[in-house]
């Protein structure tokens, strides 16, 4: 990793892309063209924010020839927080947890395997004690870590579900350098793809369908 650079957060994404890209890679000398492989988070989040940071690298990619990958997430975030921390052996398992606000959470749990963290199923959206319960029969006692905006919303939650199994990272990890490792490991099983196959992830119904929904409901 070269450099990573967090956003302005009172910029929203539309404002700041693709000029934060250019100028990173001007501080390094290096242009668009000089990219082998571009990547890109593509969910769960905000669907503005999505579709922003998808359109973008579809259009650099595209306009250089280049392939692209596609990286959940939840799979990064995962991923950023590093190896089982010191107090956790390497049977823990791992949950991402970012929050999906209405009082809910996207999340996936992970199992490390050598050096990666394996899913242990799909990502899912709920209240924090019912994503819980979900995850109970696949959790079986285990002790879990959780990283994410969402665990630590909702600490108060996993401390009484889960006591001593439980343990926060308390910190929220910058995603673009997992994202960025976890598309090197696609490109090199051949999976990245040209920028067109690139899909948000979508775990949650766009707010937009769901009010369309609720007017034909009314409507009819």
């Amino acid at each position: 990793i070269l450099e990573e650079v967090a956003g302005e957060p009172d910029r929203t994404h539309a404002t700041r892309l693709p000029r934060d890209i250019l100028d990173l890679l001007a501080r390094h000398s290096l242009a668009l063209g000089d990219v082998d492989l571009f990547a890109v988070a593509i969910g769960p989040g905000s669907f503005t924010g999505l579709r922003i940071g998808i359109a973008t690298i579809q259009g650099l990619a595209f306009a250089h020839d280049r392939r692209a990958a596609g990286i959940s997430a939840l799979d990064a975030l995962a991923e950023a927080a590093g190896p089982p921390g010191p107090r956790a052996g390497a049977d823990w398992l791992r949950a991402a947890w970012m929050d999906a606000q209405r009082e809910q959470v996207y999340g996936c749990l992970y199992r490390r395997a050598g050096d990666v963290w394996v899913p242990l199923g799909e990502p899912v959206v709920g209240r924090p004690t019912e994503v819980l319960a979900a995850w109970a029969p696949t959790m079986d006692g285990a002790s879990v870590e959780f990283v994410g905006d969402g665990a630590i919303a909702y600490a108060t939650i996993l401390d009484l579900a889960l006591g001593t199994r439980g343990r926060l990272i308390a910190a929220v990890p910058i995603l673009a350098p997992a994202v960025a490792v976890l598309a090197g490991r696609m490109a090199a099983a051949g999976l990245a793809v040209p920028p067109a196959g690139i899909r948000p992830l979508y775990i949650r119904r766009p707010d937009a369908e769901l009010v369309r929904e609720r007017r034909r409901s009314r409507a009819s």
